[in-house]
């Protein structure tokens, strides 16, 4: 029998000689074997040659698909022209035309690498505009890794730092309550009154277990923070050109004082933005600082425009979610079919499997029931019969699925099911 190593191998252990766990982000420490080839379109394919039908989409940012040619060709036809000026150019005027156009409520936006960083910069201009410091934030939602805004369940259940080296004093500003709970909200903003600078929220809870907000819900947070003076963020980072063209804001119908974007907005490209209305976003041009080489490079700005023009002259949000609620359909017939707990909820544009009962629309607390260290091994079997999905629970579906992948998807997971004995 050959020792020869395959090449995924070969390659991780070549990583692992000198990139900590041999990945680049700690989310991709449970898949630190996995090495892609290309992607196109719904499709992965591995060093091997082994293809996989993918709804986790690179945690989300592949929107239009894998290396959407109108993408890939704008950025590579923008680049021949130079990348990073260190000052301004005509296509970020074009891309915050193009973002403002499409994000109706805003009227003016700053783009910036990542959500986390956007998410800072949201978090400071609030404090500034409003002379406080403490925020409201969500148990269960995400927004970002950095100290005073990552978040982990202890060991009595209550939330607090998630990382080794994380300094707890800098989670002392934020107030932690439970998601979809108006009292709550109400209560803490009476108790911490003329303290609190921002409320800050997923408006569909899509990290932790796509949990959609209940009927009036952000309709009476907006009313709350407008009572106490406090500054209204949406971290649409996932949601944002996602579950509508205008994000969570046009699907609810809710507009925040300030919102983060990413992932959906660029076509995969490393874009985030931050917008809001002018008389909060002016500060930027004052007092407030926020920087970086690389905002709206040549490059971002390419495949916002791209990314936007896509959207807006083929909307594909319609097919989107009619075939993510196709395939939520297929999941729960084969959970019956199989006699498995395995459930799904959200929206057909991104939703949550796991196992649990399955007749239960489970908020965060409810969450805490479910046996997702069992999802987690049934994803990891997935992978061997050419699904990719994210391990926590979460399906993306991008405007490249169709047919032809609901399909394979259903017929893989029936297979993996028939397999499996988790």
């Amino acid at each position: 029998m050959s020792s020869k190593k395959s090449l995924a191998a070969q390659l991780h252990s070549d990583a692992v000689s000198f990139t900590p766990g041999g990945v680049h982000s700690n989310v991709r420490l449970e898949r630190a074997t996995a090495f892609f080839a290309r992607g196109k379109g719904a499709w992965l394919w591995d060093v091997e040659g082994n293809d996989y039908v993918d709804y986790l989409l690179g945690q989300g940012p592949n929107f239009l698909g894998h290396a959407p040619e109108a993408v890939t060709e704008a950025v590579a036809d923008a680049c021949r022209r130079g990348m990073v000026y260190g000052a301004q150019h005509e296509l970020e005027v074009e891309a915050g035309r193009s973002f403002l156009s499409a994000v109706a409520w805003a009227d003016q936006v700053r783009f910036g690498l990542s959500g986390t960083e956007m998410v800072q910069a949201a978090l400071r201009l609030a404090r500034a505009v409003t002379g406080r410091k403490k925020f409201i934030r969500f148990e269960g939602h995400y927004h970002g890794w950095l100290d005073n805004v990552l978040l982990a369940p202890q060991a009595d259940g209550t939330p607090g730092p998630a990382s080794a080296g994380q300094l707890s004093s800098h989670l002392e500003d934020c107030v932690i309550l439970p998601w979809n709970d108006e009292n709550a909200l109400a209560h803490a903003l009476e108790e911490h009154a003329g303290q609190v600078a921002a409320v800050i929220t997923e408006p569909f809870m899509c990290n932790s277990g796509a949990v959609s907000p209940r009927d009036g819900y952000l309709q009476r947070m907006r009313q709350l923070c407008d009572e106490h003076e406090a500054v209204l963020i949406f971290d649409e980072v996932i949601t944002g050109f996602r579950v509508a063209f205008g994000g969570a804001a046009e699907r609810f119908g809710v507009t925040p004082d300030l919102a983060t974007y990413g992932k959906a907005m660029a076509g995969g490209w490393p874009v985030a933005a931050l917008a809001g209305r002018a008389e909060l976003m002016q500060r930027f041009a004052d007092d407030v600082s926020h920087a970086g080489t690389f905002n709206a490079s040549v490059m971002a700005c390419a495949a916002v425009v791209a990314t936007l023009e896509e959207l807006r002259s083929d909307p594909p949000y319609a097919r989107v979610e009619a075939h993510g609620e196709e395939v939520m359909a297929g999941i729960r017939k084969l959970a019956d079919d199989h006699e498995v707990p395995l459930r799904v909820q959200g929206l057909g544009m991104s939703f949550h499997a796991s196992f649990g009962p399955k007749d239960r629309v489970f908020d965060f607390q409810g969450l805490q029931a479910l046996d997702l260290q069992r999802y987690n091994a049934l994803a990891q079997r997935l992978t061997e019969f050419g699904v990719w999905v994210a391990g926590r629970g979460i399906w993306y579906v991008s405007a490249a699925h169709g047919d032809r992948e609901a399909t394979v998807v259903l017929e893989r997971l029936d297979a993996a099911l028939r397999a499996w004995h988790g």
